[in-house]
């Protein structure tokens, strides 16, 4: 089985269909194999969407891991006027992606892989379900390159399971200077919210 972070999955194609259904929104999105999360939506972007707050309504804003869409499409009817930029390194979900946010009527989604967005580009909030199992040091390196990229007074959440790090993470994000908090905890996942790197006076 190939994993979801591969730029070209190897998998089949098994098309198939995914209702993300929250207190204020319903999309059907379409899936695939070699996604993250093709036959449900997992529970932790689930609980990140429930708990995190209204994002800002005009700016760019960023799903960071988007796969085929249920992050960036939620920012997106939340925040009509804002430009919503979703990230990831897999063709197949940016090609998802699109395709859901076209059909959704969300113009303002732009679907792109890391190195294809602006570096001067800066988000005033940053969602993200990151993933953990690319390798600690990896994953350090992708959170620092785009929580760099936040405005001074913009707000990264990131949802993270407790058995995979996300106690361990908060500590590192605080040491390297990017102030975090949990702000949700609710079926073994934490709810980090991260400020802006604080520079030294």
């Amino acid at each position: 089985m190939a994993h979801y972070f591969e730029e070209r999955p190897r998998t089949g194609h098994r098309p198939g269909l995914v209702d993300v259904v929250l207190p204020d929104l319903h999309l059907r999105l379409e899936t695939d194999s070699g996604v993250f999360s093709p036959e449900r939506l997992d529970v932790g972007t689930r609980i990140l969407l429930e708990t995190v707050p209204t994002p800002p309504r005009t700016g760019d804003l960023l799903d960071l891991g988007c796969g085929y869409g249920p992050i960036a499409l939620t920012m997106a009817t939340r925040a009509p006027d804002a430009t919503v930029w979703a990230v990831d390194v897999n063709e197949r979900s940016l090609e998802l992606c699109a395709r859901n946010a076209q059909t959704a009527g969300l113009d303002k989604v732009r679907c792109l892989r890391p190195e294809e967005i602006d570096p001067g580009l800066r988000f005033a909030a940053i969602w993200s379900n990151p993933p953990i199992r690319i390798g600690k040091r990896a994953m350090h390196e992708m959170l620092t390159t785009w929580l760099d990229r936040l405005t001074p007074d913009g707000e990264a959440y990131l949802v993270v399971q407790k058995h995979l790090g996300s106690d361990s993470l908060q500590r590192w994000l605080t040491e390297q200077g990017y102030p975090a908090t949990r702000t949700a905890s609710r079926s073994a996942y934490r709810v980090l919210r991260v400020t802006a790197r604080e520079v030294p006076s």
